[in-house]
């Protein structure tokens, strides 16, 4: 299974590397207020009446708008081109044996000082600096990574808007101009999404399902699928010495001590999980590159 890790990051390298290059670029133009891109993402949108469930493109969309809030509020991305590449490698590896591998996901680490990590509809994942700062190996960033998947996955962000009845009746958005009600329903349905996503928190039912994706596919990728209890763990520590809670894993997740508890549970499904990789020289040497 070990081998099994090696060759698919082996055979991801390049396509990482590309990915991730292309990916930055974008995210250079959403942080230009100016840019056609910035424009189109802030709510310069029509929205096309249909009974249709919404399609990739128009979640795509609606994810890069949050995106672009992500950004605004916990930092551009970190200026260490092998870490970036390093976790769009990891989280790839891992993508491909997800619920959901057939979408194309990108992951960055922003320059945040805030633990915490979040993904948004169509599959862009950020995790901070402070995050992985605190990781060990390289089965606890997979683990990190795997829970946000299992948020796309899921769809969890468009089911908590949908629930709110926020987005019924929306098929396909095109760039195009906003006009009378179509635009300010879309803008308040990313107006909700973005206070689930960075303020209230998603169900703790969704988190839960996210925790039990994260295990499975970290476990199905190759990797120790209690690397996310151990991460929990690390973050329950923090949390006990840490005064200011806003926008970090702890303000917008189930209590931690529930969290560990299912999946100390969960983790009987893998009575082989000590012989499965945490792969820490590794780990230790891609986060620490400048």
């Amino acid at each position: 299974m070990r081998t099994l890790i090696y060759l698919v990051l082996l055979f991801l390298t390049v396509y990482a590397s590309t990915a991730s290059a292309g990916f930055f670029d974008k995210l250079q133009k959403f942080s230009n207020p100016d840019s056609k891109e910035s424009k189109i993402l802030s709510g310069v949108t029509q929205i096309a009446s249909s009974s249709k469930e919404i399609d990739y493109a128009t979640e795509r969309n609606i994810g890069e708008s949050l995106a672009l809030e992500g950004l605004q509020r916990f930092g551009n991305p970190v200026k260490n081109e092998t870490l970036q590449i390093y976790v769009n490698k990891i989280g790839t590896a891992v993508a491909v044996n997800s619920k959901r591998a057939t979408i194309p996901y990108q992951f960055a680490v922003l320059d945040s000082p805030v633990q915490n990590a979040f993904a948004v509809p169509g599959g862009v994942i950020f995790v901070s600096n402070a995050l992985v700062s605190i990781l060990d190996n390289e089965a606890e960033l997979a683990a990190v990574l795997a829970h946000e998947i299992g948020h796309v996955s899921a769809k969890h962000a468009l089911k908590s808007t949908q629930r709110a009845q926020l987005l019924q009746g929306v098929g396909t958005i095109t760039a195009a101009s906003i006009k009378g009600n179509k635009g300010k329903q879309f803008a308040s349905a990313i107006g909700d999404m973005q206070a689930v996503l960075f303020d209230k928190g998603l169900d703790k039912n969704m988190e839960f399902e996210a925790d039990y994706a994260a295990m499975e596919t970290t476990y199905r990728t190759g990797y120790d699928p209690s690397a996310m209890i151990t991460v929990l763990e690390k973050l329950q520590k923090i949390e006990a010495s840490s005064k200011d809670k806003n926008g970090s894993w702890f303000s917008t997740h189930p209590p931690l001590a529930e969290r560990i508890a299912r999946l100390r549970t969960q983790l009987q499904k893998y009575p082989d999980y000590p012989s499965m990789a945490n792969v820490k020289d590794r780990f230790v040497k891609q986060a620490a590159a400048k």
